[in-house]
């Protein structure tokens, strides 16, 4: 088998990542799960749909009825459908919860933004830069298409900055590298902003110093035209990121640059647009996964691996009353009670918005295996169980108007403008308690890429094996 991309200029011109490339494999994997299954007396049971989901069903209301509704929530990996994000939010809802999140690597939990965090640009738009900065990424590994696009941008003059962890290996020149640890980045953009102010005459809005690095990426971010500040998956993930974010936007504003995130998976920006974040009173994913549950919902997610929490999430899940899991994996066997076997992205129709706002929808290409059904059908039929209004879609596509489309009914090619916002007005003087942000490797990025066996045989993922992963 031989996996080619769908070429878009506007998006992936004609290139495909190796990540996306082989993680095929894992859809053949023997760790696929093909019927439901329940868990009796530590054993694992193999079931039909009908007694899954009754068993999910009596499950969640018993747990509603005994610890209230405010005890069941629901942890959603970004690499979902929007139409699979948006009903699992609706079902939790449904139930009187807002106990919704999808920012399973995160340390920090804004309660309310103006819009979903986004590029602030168009994806095509990242090879025309001509100056940019880029903060808490490692650039070639986190984003190879990014990496790819911004390369083609240094090749015609584009002047690359960056705050990392460690001296970048972007396989590009770098006009200035400010390196520092993590939990220094909001020090080393407040001294970047200190040296702008110094060239502009401004009062920067955090107490920095101007060395001679921030000089330098300062006047390269005053020059040029075309310019961007990117943040990465360690700048998205830190226990600063607000920080970051305001300083960011400061330094751009002042320079005339976007502001943007490099955003860490296919549907980040989707699953804000459907609001997989806690409504009122709700528990963020941080506090669910510190044991405040008694019924846990995993869509496509691995806690142990995929969340900040890590294997004190684990635990604290080990503790709850019910944990359902719905995979196209045997994942959670640990912690979970109910594991429903859902179809990957290549066995059933979706949509994911990408980093710039484009929406893109797609077909199944193969047929689901065995009993695997589609996620957005099983919360659908969890929902016809529970008696709750609202889930009467026959499609996904259904779903996806209901969703976006427009008062004409057609879904546009993008999310509009108003939606999405990377304004923050956030700023802390502390450092980061949290020495280094959560962030996976690229191979470990979700259960598909972990199962691929080629993408298990390279360098980078034996390195993850064996060191902490940093930006």
């Amino acid at each position: 088998m031989r996996v080619v991309p769908l070429e878009n200029e506007s998006v992936n011109e004609c290139w495909l990542a190796d990540r996306d490339r082989y993680s095929y494999e894992a859809l053949n994997s023997p760790d696929r799960l093909a019927t439901p299954m329940i868990k009796h007396g530590g054993e694992w049971k193999e079931v039909d749909w009908k007694t899954a989901l009754e068993y999910v069903v009596h499950g969640l209301k018993s747990i509603k009825k005994d610890h209230g509704a405010a005890s069941i929530g629901a942890l959603l990996s970004p690499h979902s459908t929007l139409e699979e994000i948006y009903l699992a939010g609706a079902l939790v809802r449904g139930l009187g919860s807002e106990n919704v999140d999808y920012r399973l690597r995160h340390a920090e939990f804004p309660t309310q933004t103006e819009g979903a965090r986004h590029l602030g640009m168009t994806v095509a738009g990242l090879s025309k830069l001509q100056r940019v900065l880029v903060v808490g990424s490692d650039l070639r590994k986190d984003h190879p298409l990014f990496a790819q696009r911004i390369r083609q941008a240094a090749r015609g003059g584009c002047e690359v900055n960056a705050v990392s962890a460690r001296v970048p290996d972007w396989a590009m020149s770098l006009s200035c590298s400010c390196i520092s640890p993590a939990a220094g980045w909001v020090q080393s953009l407040a001294d970047i902003a200190a040296a702008v102010g110094q060239e502009k005459n401004s009062v920067a809005p955090h107490g920095g110093v101007v060395t001679q690095t921030a000089q330098c990426i300062a006047r390269s971010l005053l020059s040029g035209e075309r310019k961007a500040v990117l943040l990465g998956n360690a700048a998205a993930h830190h226990p600063q990121a607000g920080s970051l974010l305001t300083l960011a936007n400061w330094i751009a504003a002042q320079t005339g640059a976007t502001v943007g995130y490099l955003t860490e998976a296919a549907n980040t920006v989707g699953a804000q647009l459907v609001g997989a974040l806690p409504g009122v009173g709700g528990l963020n994913a941080g506090q669910m996964l510190a044991g405040a549950l008694k019924a846990a919902i995993l869509l496509n997610c691995e806690p142990g691996f995929d969340s900040c929490a890590g294997d004190v999430g684990v635990e604290a899940l080990k503790k709850s009353e019910m944990v359902v899991t719905l995979s196209p994996f045997k994942a959670n066997l640990e912690i979970s009670d109910v594991l429903l076997p859902i179809a990957p992205f290549t066995e059933t129709s979706g949509t994911f918005v990408n980093a710039e706002g484009r929406i893109q929808s797609f077909h199944a290409v193969v047929r689901p295996l065995g009993e695997t059904r589609p996620a957005w059908k099983v919360f659908r039929a969890l929902a016809d169980i529970l008696g709750m209004p609202g889930f009467t879609f026959d499609s996904s596509k259904e779903v996806l108007n209901h969703l976006l489309a427009d008062n004409s009914g057609v879904v546009p090619e993008s999310v509009s403008v108003e939606r999405l916002s990377n304004a923050c007005s956030v700023l802390s003087t502390g450092t980061a308690t949290q020495t280094e942000p959560c962030v996976a490797s690229i191979y470990q990025l979700d259960g598909i890429v972990r199962r691929a066996p080629a993408l298990q045989l390279t360098a980078d993922a034996r390195a993850a094996e064996t060191q902490e992963v940093r930006a």
